[in-house]
């Protein structure tokens, strides 16, 4: 059971979903402390500091989706595949920066309150994205 949650190639949406999740907690983490970081130690903007927490946890993103979510580390052209994987995640950063905006300017909430709400809604964005256009797989 272990073995086919953590090691063994899949192309199942569910286990991928799962994957998804633990790559995308360990992201967040990152991005999280570095909105945090950039936001209060360094006192910048939090919707700047967002976009720079944002460049550091895609690279993290990166490279545990492309390797062990979507089983990825055969494609030929690493540029294109690195470039979608940009886009795609870019979109996502565009989602994000209204749904903080939203939250924090508009209702009130923390900046880090509307982080954890966001990055929830964004996910679901990343993970079909990622999955049906980059990656070529049917979503079920």
């Amino acid at each position: 059971m272990i073995d086919t949650l953590f090691r063994k190639r899949t192309d199942n949406i569910y286990l991928q979903f799962f994957r998804y999740i633990f790559v995308g907690g360990t992201a967040f983490v990152v991005d999280f402390f570095f909105l945090y970081f950039f936001s209060d130690i360094c006192g910048i903007y939090y919707l700047i500091s967002a976009v720079l927490s944002f460049i550091i946890s895609v690279l993290v993103n990166y490279i545990m989706s492309t390797r062990w979510v979507f089983n990825q580390d055969n494609i030929d052209n690493k540029v294109l595949e690195f470039n979608l994987f940009i886009l795609i995640s870019s979109i996502g950063l565009v989602f994000t920066e209204i749904l903080l905006y939203f939250f924090t300017d508009i209702c009130g909430l923390y900046y880090l309150i509307s982080k954890v709400i966001s990055a929830a809604i964004v996910l679901f964005w990343n993970f079909i994205a990622r999955r049906v256009m980059f990656y070529g797989k049917n979503f079920l």
